[in-house]
């Protein structure tokens, strides 16, 4: 399944960093979440309602 917008490197992500994640919005209100250094890799799909509260969680600690 292709998501519905294009994949969008973290803005937490440098260049030089291995740790390199991406998000694209799927259908029916999911997230993708891949490894950028693998695209044509596994990707972790969540309902975008989860998503967002794992980031604001994040930005909280």
């Amino acid at each position: 399944m292709q998501p519905i917008t294009s994949w969008h490197k973290s803005s937490y992500s440098l260049n030089e960093d291995n740790f390199c994640v991406e998000i694209a919005q799927f259908p029916d209100e999911r997230t993708g979440v891949r490894d950028s250094k693998v695209p044509s890799g596994p990707v972790l799909l969540m309902p975008t309602t989860q998503w967002t509260a794992f980031v604001q969680h994040l930005k909280s600690v």
